[in-house]
C-alpha cells in the first residue's frame, strides 16, 4: 500500500471513490452524492489541489487502485488557524479492517505536525460509527462534546460526536487535562 497527498492528476480516481463513499454511508458525510454527482472534473481538481492550508491523502494499492481517503484543511482565520480539520475519511468497504484508514491518520497526523503554529487537530464523526471513533481514538483523539442532530438525511437524524487531537504537548478542557 502507497500513502501519498493526491495531485489535481488523481481527480477522477478520487471523484469516483467519494462518490462511492456518498452511496455507500451517506449517513457518514455532510455533503451527498446527488450534489457532488453533479461537480465538474475541473471543480473536483480544484478541490484537491494540495496547499500549504489542505490536502488530500489518498490510499492505493499495489496496481494503483485508489481505496482510502482522507482530508486536512486548516482553519483561515488568524484567531483560529493553530486548528485543523479532518474530513471526509473513507475506505472502500472491501477493504475495511486492514489498517488503511489507521495508516491515513497517522501519516495526517504526521503532515500536520509538520505545519507550523498547528497545535490541534478537530474532527466530527456520527456518533454511531462504532468502528470510526475506535479509529480516531486509536491514534489519540478524544471527544470533546456532542452535537445532537448534527446531520439529517431522508428524515433521520444523527449525531456526531466532536473530537480534538493535541499536536504539540496538551490542553485543559472543562473535563479536565486532555495528554
Amino acid at each position: 500500500m502507497i500513502i501519498r497527498v493526491l495531485q489535481q492528476s488523481d481527480a477522477e480516481m478520487y471523484h469516483n471513490l467519494r462518490l462511492n463513499g456518498l452511496q455507500t454511508n451517506p449517513e457518514a458525510f455532510g455533503s451527498t452524492y446527488d450534489r457532488e454527482s453533479q461537480f465538474s472534473i475541473e471543480t473536483v481538481t480544484e478541490r484537491i489541489k494540495p496547499t500549504m492550508e489542505k490536502f488530500v491523502l489518498g490510499a492505493f494499492m499495489e496496481q494503483g487502485i485508489l481505496v482510502g481517503i482522507v482530508t486536512f484543511v486548516r482553519e483561515s482565520s488568524i484567531k483560529t488557524s493553530h486548528k485543523g480539520n479532518v474530513y471526509g475519511m473513507y475506505v472502500t468497504q472491501e477493504m475495511r479492517g486492514n489498517g488503511i484508514g489507521k495508516a491515513l491518520m497517522l501519516q495526517l497526523i504526521k503532515k500536520a505536525r509538520d505545519c507550523e503554529g498547528l497545535e490541534q487537530l478537530n474532527l466530527a464523526v456520527v456518533s454511531n460509527n462504532v468502528s470510526a471513533m475506535s479509529l480516531y481514538q486509536s491514534v489519540g483523539f478524544v471527544t470533546y462534546g456532542v452535537e445532537r442532530n448534527a446531520l439529517k438525511y431522508n428524515d433521520e437524524y444523527y449525531d456526531e460526536d466532536l473530537m480534538v487531537l493535541p499536536l504539540k504537548g496538551h490542553f485543559i478542557s472543562r473535563g479536565g487535562l486532555i495528554q
